[in-house]
């Protein structure tokens, strides 16, 4: 939607490194190929946080109207785009059978991101909706900077002080590194990194805990229109599980490091005069969380793990809650009396929570415009066979 005034706006550009190299010997159709898919990975998993403003050779230049930041979903958006990417560009590269330089050399393909706040003005130019204002030029030239050459951090995010301080995450807390780039005409531009390329190999070391459907004692599940990125932030947000959830009183965070929700969290939820603890045991946006739930009761605490999967179909999601048995006899005895009153509580309002959903995704779509057309690999290109991506949203 298209407008006269300037409004307050996150502006995030996605660019793949290394690409301008890459295209030296290699078959320019296969090249184009693989930019399209992997662009398409890319916007992908940004959606529907960030609309795709434009498609700039090989980056995406994509914007979320918005005065202020929740920085956990930020910094959950843009890792979980930059670990798409790595997996994508590993599974491409395994599973095309073409031994030609561009799909040889796919691995030297990386991704960067600059993420910048200010003001923008969406206007029509040509028939298409294009963002103006100065915050636009900054964050733009953002790209050339030196993040590589002074830090030796080949993926990262740059995220600009005003970005920071729209926000509410302490960079320094999340092991993020100060930096400064100065351009002529529009001086310092204080920001901060996070390493990428850090997170990624924590995230393929780090094990996966989670309540299978064998495991659990407890499973209730429901089919929503939503994309998983809108179910994931209305169940793990503070303040959201109070308006489906009528028993729980209030919940706050505890242990986020840097004002980060995730591993090493804890929800502390009241029930009343009654406290149930949720230590987040691991953190996949969006696909799933998994919790130690711990429940006090007149004879002793229960603790019992939770698990909340996300499963994208091409309609939408389908939020799975499971609840595994308690470890001790004691517990198990105890979770018997409170696992069925608790399962048809969440029954009962799970047609709360759906219209709740439909009405948050409603709002995200409210006066959006049409986006531009992603391209497409070739049917008989060299990644005809592969698995596409499923989009959703």
């Amino acid at each position: 939607m298209a407008t006269s005034t300037a409004q307050p706006t996150c502006l995030l550009i996605a660019d793949i490194s290394g690409y301008t190299g890459y295209l030296g010997g290699v078959e320019l159709d296969h090249a184009q190929d693989i930019l399209a898919d992997l662009i398409g990975a890319i916007v992908t998993a940004l959606r529907p946080n960030f609309r795709l403003a434009k498609l700039e050779g090989d980056a995406a230049f994509t914007f979320a109207t918005v005065e202020k930041i929740d920085g956990s979903m930020l910094l959950d958006t843009i890792e979980r785009c930059y670990f798409g990417f790595r997996r994508r560009r590993r599974d491409v590269r395994q599973a095309t059978s073409c031994g030609c330089n561009a799909c040889v050399r796919i691995p030297e393909l990386d991704l960067k991101f600059v993420v910048h706040h200010g003001q923008a003005i969406i206007q029509k130019v040509a028939g298409r909706q294009e963002l103006l204002g100065s915050d636009v030029i900054v964050a733009h030239r953002l790209l050339k900077n030196d993040v590589v050459e002074k830090l030796g951090i080949p993926a990262y995010a740059l995220i600009t002080q005003g970005c920071i301080d729209a926000s509410d995450i302490e960079p320094a807390a999340l092991g993020m590194r100060p930096h400064v780039e100065t351009y002529d005409r529009i001086g310092d531009v204080p920001a901060w990194v996070h390493d990428l390329e850090r997170r990624w190999q924590e995230e393929e070391a780090r094990g996966r805990i989670f309540v299978t459907p064998d495991e659990a004692i407890l499973d209730v599940s429901v089919a929503t229109k939503v994309p998983p990125q809108v179910a994931w932030e209305f169940l793990t947000k503070p303040g959201q599980r109070m308006t489906w959830q009528p028993w729980v009183t209030e919940v706050t965070i505890r242990g986020a490091a840097g004002g980060r929700r995730g591993l090493g969290s804890a929800n502390h939820c009241m029930h009343g005069k009654d406290a149930v603890v949720e230590e987040i045991l691991d953190w996949r946006p969006y696909d799933y969380v998994t919790d130690l739930t711990i429940i006090e009761t007149p004879s002793g605490p229960v603790k019992a793990r939770h698990t909340i999967e996300l499963e994208p179909g091409p309609a939408g999601t389908t939020i799975h809650m499971r609840f595994a048995a308690p470890r001790t006899r004691r517990e198990k005895v105890l979770m018997e009396h409170i696992g069925p009153a608790y399962g048809d509580a969440l029954r009962a309002n799970i047609s709360t929570l759906v219209v709740q959903l439909d009405a948050a995704l409603a709002a995200r779509e409210a006066g959006r415009g049409p986006e531009p057309e992603l391209a497409r690999p070739r049917p008989d290109g060299p990644l005809a066979g592969i698995q596409p991506l499923l989009m959703i949203g």
